[in-house]
């Protein structure tokens, strides 16, 4: 029996704490009403400035919040809602907690454990000064749980994605027959990555979006003088409930799923085509939990098997890749190597990220892209984070923490789990190889590929020295020459190696005295 009904003890008022990205409707916390719970959903200043975050990340998330609070309300639960104004007043969540508890006379204090490492360390922190009970509880959320990442990952070594990606296809019954893959192969990637022709601009979808009101957030932001970046407008496009989640997750299906592995890595001009290109934009509503990574991969397998082969088995194996492999693989990683991950520097590098990240305004077409469009949207794709900005600051030799805090910042999916091993690892190569085995270092000649942005850039992608010369290509061979010493004895780096000592002396110093011209006036690009 369960001691709230045992009439030989009084009622245990508890206080739960629901966390901005712990949305789950599928809680088990929420299935039944309790009388003596009450819980506790808060605008947090801390969580609003601890980075310079984007305008509509900050008013997405305290509108999904809200959304949230209401339907719990609705489902006869009682919830205390702190909007900035009645939160603000306490210096940080510990000292809220402590009021809270307070004015409900709570004798019990639950939460579900945090994804980011600071804020399940503050808890944590905060419960053993606590002179009642207090209980962790898992999200119940991700494919893999917490208690099972240890069998999957070890601090400070590399982890093959391949690898745990096969496993949790088998562990997930996903696209598998008797334990082997559908179709005999397990990766479709080299059929992934196609670039748009002229031709198939005019066919891209058009991005579903929303028309949610935060007027009233925008004010509240402005009276507690909240300092954000980006682009805003008094409504957020971005799903902010189950209803508008699961309509964004229907129209990707129907509308994208077809084409969304051939495109996944093209880009294009974002002011003269459709900005999301085939991309779901799911991330926020799953990242937010508002959406469960099973569901997506349900939805997006019923589409495909239903199409009766029009969807390639390249399309939906490209997309169930990026949530059964990859998010919960950096999830695991994230996890293996904290808090060590976040000072990662195996590259020491130690440049300052231009100011030009934070407005879009250079000359280099590529960036000038990726972060308008970062900045209108609070969006850019994996390959635009990757190998635009990412590689720009791989190249650059710019100080991992800015870019850490500019990634973290400026897109609306972006928690620190799965930021990142993104960042550090994947574009930064900060950790020395836990997660790529490899730089993933590029010239122009990559962007040229896979977009149209060098066609209309001030800059020649052809050229590596000279005035019109495209910054990437010296400054790409200025990071394979300064890093020499790392890459020599790596298989994976030995081609462009070679390629950079077959080069003439002659040609080599003139390169290396145009990226240095280049690196000594990065804010002027």
């Amino acid at each position: 029996m369960n001691r709230n009904e045992d009439p030989h003890h009084p009622p245990v008022k508890r206080l739960r704490l629901v966390l901005g990205d712990q949305l789950n409707q599928a809680h088990h916390w929420y299935q039944e009403t309790d009388a003596n719970v009450v819980y506790l959903i808060a605008e947090l200043k801390q969580e609003a400035v601890y980075v310079k975050h984007h305008v509509q990340k900050v008013c997405a998330f305290f509108a999904a919040m809200a959304q949230f609070a209401k339907w719990l309300e609705d489902q006869g639960h009682e919830v205390h809602y702190l909007t900035l104004d009645e939160s603000a007043r306490y210096q940080d969540l510990p000292a809220l907690l402590t009021a809270s508890i307070a004015q409900h006379g709570a004798q019990g204090f639950e939460y579900q454990r945090p994804d980011e490492y600071r804020l399940r360390e503050q808890l944590s922190d905060f419960c053993t000064q606590l002179e009642i009970p207090s209980q962790e509880s898992d999200t119940e959320h991700f494919l893999l749980p917490f208690e099972a990442l240890g069998q999957y990952f070890e601090p400070n070594k590399h982890v093959r994605m391949e690898s745990f990606y096969r496993k949790m296809r088998v562990r997930c019954r996903v696209l598998v027959e008797n334990n082997e893959p559908l179709g005999g192969r397990w990766n479709f990637d080299a059929e992934n990555r196609e670039a748009l022709k002229p031709d198939d601009l005019k066919d891209i979808p058009a991005p579903l979006c929303f028309e949610n009101d935060i007027s009233d957030i925008l004010d509240r932001l402005s009276r507690h003088e909240i300092t954000t970046i980006g682009r805003s407008s008094r409504a957020c496009l971005w799903p902010i409930n189950r209803e508008q989640s699961l309509a964004l997750l229907d129209y990707f299906c129907q509308n994208q799923l077809p084409l969304f592995g051939r495109f996944q890595d093209a880009m294009t001009c974002h002011s003269e085509h459709q900005w999301s290109l085939y991309h779901s934009r799911l991330s926020f509503a799953m990242n937010a939990k508002i959406l469960s990574p099973a569901e997506v991969i349900d939805a997006a397998l019923d589409t495909y098997h239903e199409a009766n082969g029009a969807i390639g088995l390249a399309q939906i194996e490209g997309f169930v890749r990026q949530i059964l492999g990859w998010r919960e693989y950096v999830r695991g990683m994230y996890w293996a190597n904290m808090p060590d991950y976040a000072s990662q520097n195996t590259l020491q590098a130690g440049a300052t990220l231009p100011d030009w990240f934070w407005t879009g305004e250079t000359r280099m077409r590529c960036l000038n892209e990726a972060i308008t469009q970062s900045l209108d949207y609070a969006y850019a794709h994996h390959i635009q984070r990757l190998m635009i900005t990412g590689n720009f600051a791989l190249l650059a030799g710019i100080d991992p923490a800015q870019v850490d805090a500019w990634y973290l910042g400026i897109y609306i999916d972006a928690i620190e789990w799965v930021e990142l091993p993104n960042t550090r690892s994947m574009a930064l190569f900060a950790d020395g190889g836990w997660i790529a085995t490899k730089p993933y270092a590029a010239s122009g000649n990559y962007v040229n590929k896979m977009s149209d942005y060098c066609k209309s850039c001030e800059y020649s992608v052809k050229d590596k020295t000279g005035d019109d010369a495209c910054p990437l290509n010296s400054l790409y061979w200025h990071f394979i020459d300064r890093n020499a010493h790392r890459l020599k004895g790596n298989p994976r780096t030995a081609f462009p190696m070679k390629n950079w000592e077959k080069q003439s002396d002659e040609n080599r110093q003139a390169i290396r005295a145009k990226a240095e011209q280049v690196i000594d006036n990065l804010n002027v690009l």
